[in-house]
Parts: C-alpha cells; structure tokens; sequence
C-alpha cells in the first residue's frame, strides 16, 4: 500500500504508548536522529499523547500523532489507528512493548503488509516474563508480527522457547549511545548540582530514572541511609542524587527526611540537562528490579562512570562486573550498601572503571552500529 521513490523513501510508522522521557523513547528519537533521511520517512504514533520530549527530534519532516487512548478498554482506538493508517499509507509498522502489542491486528487489516514489534523490557506486573496471561497474548498476537526486535538476549530466549518465535523472525540489536553528548568529565567541567552541595573530594552517588515500582528507587535510599549509620564520618564525604519525577518521589523524599539525611541528597524531579549531571557523578547506580537494554547505563558508561547496577535482563550485557562496575542481587539494600561502601574507599578502582566503561561505550555501543542493524531488519522485510 506505500507508493515510494528515491525523492519519497518509504515511511515507516512507529507505535508507541507515549513519547515522554524514557528508556523506549529515548532509544527511537536516537534512532531517528541518526537514521539517514533519503533511507526511510517516520510517523510516531502514541497511543495516549506526546510531550515536550518530542522538541529532541532533529528532522523536521517527522510527524506526530496522538490517539488520545482512553484508560482501561478502549476499543474505539482500532478505528482511530485504521483511519490514520489508511491516511499515512507506511511501508512499515513498528509497535513496541506489551502496550501496543494489538495494535499489529489493527496494523494488518488496515492493509501494512510488513510489521515489526520490539521487546525493549518489562514491566512491573511480570519482572520476567513469567506471566502466564501475558505470554498468551504474546502467542495470539505472534501471527501478525513479520520481525520482532530484542534489545537482550535475556528476551530473545524468551521468545524462543515461551512464544514459539522462529529464530529466523528475531533480530537482536543492542542500544546504542551517542558518545559525542555524553562524555567524561574534564579539568574545567562546571557541575550541574546545587552551589556548595558537594563540595570538592565529595564522593556523588548518582542515578537517572523514573521513579517507579520496576526501577526500586527506595533500594538505592534505602542502602544510602544504611551506609550514613555504618559509617558516621561518611556524611562529610558522600552524597546521593536522584534525578527523575514518577509516583515514589515524595516517598523518596519523606524516608531521606526521616532518617535526616535529606541535606545529603538531592531529588530535583526530571530534568533537561544530564550529559552536564552524569558528568558531575562519581558512580552510577541502577536497582532496578528488571531491564531490557538501559540507555541510561549506556550513556553513564559513555560519561566515564562505573556503573552498580541489578544482575537482572539485559544489563549484564552492558555491564562487566569487576572491569566497568559491579553487579549486585536485586532487591538487596545489605549487598548495595557494601558495595556503595567498597567504591567509597577506593577512588582508584572508579577511575579505573570509569575509563573502562567510557571505552566499552565506544568500541560495543555506537550509535552507527545500531542504526545500521535496524536500516538492515527494514531493508530485508521491504526486499521481500
């Protein structure tokens, strides 16, 4: 149904659920940056609505949509998705996570012969696939799905043995991450944190991260006031940065509060400018209770951090326990504090890590490479 030629390439439409500051989204507006425009034409189409987030798209020709989804059931969205499909007339549609997973029906009867779905994580209703119903409607909707995406290997076993998806229909392409915005620190860097928040030779734990249920912020707090106690004269010589909104933020803030050690910390919401407060880390932290490919640890890696983060889904892809950082248990506030404890006494081993990581990020998680993996998923579905 696409009629394209060298001076119109093919549109491909993305369907997602929303376009806000996230891992998912993050990962298809770098995609799009860097994709060549005489390649492919893109449509995002959200499923609820987009933000301000959208402002990072650099190619003017990319087209927004919103489909104002209703919470709960809402069946009229097939008829709105249908129509708009039958508008735009891509060559390609690509839906991602469980969210837009029936979107690939709606998709197929409005006529798009080549369909997409990406796997980029879990959620907090099934940390690891577990989920009987959530696997059936995996196998329902497997028909519909021409190729399907994985960030990690952790989800393509998945797919192979609890879905039934030949190997031949799995592509797996890692995150990449743009090392010409997020770089190590230098001599004359300017921190992104408060005025006199952490002073000179101050050890900044620091993470990015929606706070929510799968990310298991309150561990990190949790392990932070843990180690204040184990350690009193550490009050003069560490602090904890939290960037990111979500629902648990004023929990966040009441248990630093109670425990009197909120002016140790710093929880400022979601903010605009991490390249410049990734580079005003020592260490990065992720406690997540389950991860597809994390582009945040991809760009903390690329800053020059070494990265603590869960031994959970992808991110023991990312992260070499030992070399760039460290892999803990999740849910574990006593490992976290020891090894927040370890990296205290050890400026040497964060330097040597840090640089470690920065290299990794060049040589295994480069944008070109990323896009190169998904320009070829396209191209072959389109040849066929």
């Amino acid at each position: 149904m696409s009629h394209s030629t060298r001076n119109n390439p093919p549109l491909i439409a993305h369907i997602i659920h929303r376009l806000a500051i996230g891992g998912l989204e993050n990962g298809l507006v770098n995609l799009i940056n860097h994709m060549p425009t005489n390649r492919y034409r893109h449509a995002i189409i959200c499923m609820t609505e987009y933000t301000d987030f959208s402002q990072r798209i650099q190619h003017n020709d990319v087209t927004l949509h919103a489909l104002h989804k209703r919470e709960g059931n809402d069946f009229s969205i097939h008829g709105r998705l249908w129509r708009l499909l039958r508008q735009l007339r891509p060559a390609i549609v690509h839906t991602r996570n469980l969210a837009t997973l029936e979107m690939q029906t709606t998709a197929a009867f409005a006529g798009v012969r080549h369909r997409v779905h990406g796997e980029h994580g879990w959620d907090i209703g099934d940390l690891d696939g577990s989920s009987i119903k959530q696997r059936r409607l995996r196998q329902l909707f497997r028909p519909f799905i021409s190729q399907y995406i994985v960030l990690s290997q952790h989800q393509r076993d998945y797919l192979l043995k609890h879905i039934g998806v030949p190997a031949a229909r799995i592509s797996h392409i890692c995150n990449g991450v743009d090392t010409q915005r997020f770089y190590p620190t230098s001599a004359s860097h300017i921190s992104a944190l408060p005025n006199g928040f952490a002073p000179p030779g101050t050890l900044v734990i620091g993470t990015v991260m929606r706070m929510q249920p799968v990310k298991a912020p309150e561990i990190l707090v949790d392990s932070f006031i843990q180690l204040l106690a184990q350690e009193p004269t550490a009050r003069e010589r560490i602090r904890l940065v939290m960037i990111g909104d979500g629902a648990l933020l004023p929990m966040l803030r009441e248990r630093l509060t109670a425990a009197g050690v909120i002016n140790l910390a710093w929880l400022p919401g979601a903010r605009d400018d991490i390249p410049d407060l990734l580079r005003s880390f020592d260490v990065f932290v992720l406690p997540s209770l389950a991860e597809g490919i994390c582009n945040t640890i991809l760009e903390a890696m690329a800053s020059g951090l070494p990265v603590i983060a869960t031994r959970v889904g992808g991110n023991p892809e990312l992260v070499i326990a030992g070399e760039t950082g460290d892999l803990i248990a999740p849910a574990n506030v006593n490992e976290l504090t020891a090894t927040l404890a370890a990296y205290l006494h050890s400026p040497a081993r964060i330097q040597r890590e840090g640089e470690a990581a920065r290299h990794r990020a060049e040589q295994e998680f480069s944008l070109d490479t990323m896009v190169g993996r998904y320009l070829a998923v396209y191209d072959k579905l389109l040849t066929h």
